[in-house]
């Protein structure tokens, strides 16, 4: 049995994935965050938060990295710990950096930061030659005016440090530059009170659909490291000007030569950024011209997709990606479970709001497609679609048959209807 160290988390599906696969797997954990209200706010009533089955709940402040690893360190001396990771992007460096300190199983922090930070990532994929879109990096107005004329519109805005899809926006012409612009300017802490970088990334706008591939790498002494690749996800895109993930699909319903393109080209890109040891999701856009990077993130993809691999191929990417941390070498034959696809379809806000409630979630119960669904309860309040933060349910299907699992998915969630307060009573949202 391993005990983990697991530092932050989520509040989304990964806060009870990862803490199950890690029991699962037979080890146990410690978790270690700054502020334990932030996990308990997200807890639906009458339920206890996933993260509590941990052996130990330590607070610290986990921002200041210098005294977080000499805490750590005291720690690992009474409770001896085996491995060390986190499910939250903001924190992937620093657990990086844990693992180094203490000895312990992990991907080298230079090469997590590459392949977090987009600008670094979109740096070291074009010296590598791996195909993307044009781009540059700006700090200030003058900067982001200059690259996105050079660049041409329409074109991409992005922070550099941030994820869910926050302040990633399609922009036009200088006023939507500039209103993306200040956007960025105004948000210039995360959500875990974490500075972000002050720099702006301008990409070319791809065209094409949008994929993920999965992906294991395992250190290997002949070779230094060696990627399997679990599969490619199809993705659906909603809120233009916003790039809203609405819904996808394991595996993805494409030809098997895009499917393979979009494979090498998902490991090149982690080549590329020299990370040798982890799970990834890499987001890939399939252009005219071929497969295209969009961004790198070493760790298991969100919104459900690992339990849409799990559901077709049997491979538990939470569990393999513990198993990584402690140094196991993770068993990744696929098994036929029946399904042949899996999907998620996700309930966009049609407005900002507070809730009164949604309808037509009778209809899911009994259907033999759906294997889980959730919405958000009366009360909850909503902003416009912008992120995948602002989610009011999900649907999950499989099919047994075919690819047809998504299809099974959007038109379920297409039955569900969203009722404001204001609606209600005329009174403003």
């Amino acid at each position: 049995m391993g005990h983990l160290l697991v530092v932050e988390s989520w509040v989304g599906a990964m806060s009870g994935l990862l803490p199950r696969a890690i029991r699962e797997g037979g080890h146990r954990f410690t978790f270690l965050t700054r502020d334990l209200h932030h996990y308990l706010r997200a807890t639906p009533p009458g339920t206890v938060h996933p993260l509590l089955a941990a052996d130990n709940v330590l607070t610290t402040e986990t921002n200041d990295v210098p005294a977080l690893l000499t805490h750590v360190a005291k720690l690992h001396e009474t409770l001896a710990f085996d491995g060390v990771l986190t499910s939250c992007d903001y924190y992937l460096g620093t657990v990086a950096r844990i693992a180094e300190r203490l000895g312990l199983p992990g991907a080298a922090p230079g090469a997590v930061e590459r392949a977090y930070r987009k600008d670094l990532a979109r740096q070291a994929l074009r010296r590598a030659g791996v195909p993307g879109p044009a781009f540059a990096v700006a700090q200030g107005w003058a900067e982001t005016l200059d690259a996105a004329e050079e660049i041409g519109y329409p074109l991409v805005v992005k922070p550099v440090d941030l994820c869910a899809g926050m302040h990633v926006r399609r922009v036009d012409d200088r006023a939507g530059l500039r209103a993306a612009f200040d956007a960025l300017a105004g948000f210039p802490v995360n959500a875990r009170r974490q500075p972000r970088v002050p720099l702006v990334l301008l990409e070319e706008l791809l065209t094409g659909p949008e994929v993920s591939v999965e992906t294991v790498t395992v250190p290997a002494a002949a070779t230094g490291s060696v990627t399997t690749v679990v599969g490619v996800t199809g993705k659906r895109l909603a809120g233009a000007p916003w790039f809203v993930e609405s819904g996808h699909l394991f595996p993805a319903d494409l030809p098997a030569e895009t499917s393979r393109a979009a494979a090498e080209t998902a490991v090149a890109a982690l080549a590329a950024v020299g990370l040798d040891r982890g799970v990834a999701h890499t987001e890939l856009r399939l252009t005219p011209a071929g497969p295209r990077v969009i961004e790198i993130n070493p760790r298991p993809a969100g919104n459900q997709i690992t339990e849409l691999v799990r559901r077709v191929t049997g491979i538990d990417l939470p569990m393999v990606y513990a198993q990584l941390a402690l140094g196991e070498r993770p068993d990744l034959t696929p098994t036929d479970t029946g399904v042949r696809s899996a999907a998620i379809s996700f309930l966009l806000p049609p407005r900002a709001g507070t809730v009164a409630g949604i309808t037509g979630t009778d209809r899911l119960t009994d259907d033999p497609r759906v294997v889980d669904h959730s919405v958000k309860p009366a009360g909850h309040r909503t902003g416009d679609a912008s992120s995948n933060n602002e989610y009011l349910g999900h649907v999950s299907t499989v099919d047994t048959t075919g690819a047809g699992a998504l299809a099974a998915a959007e038109e379920l969630v297409s039955g569900l209807a969203v009722r404001y307060a204001d609606e209600l009573t005329g009174a403003p949202a």
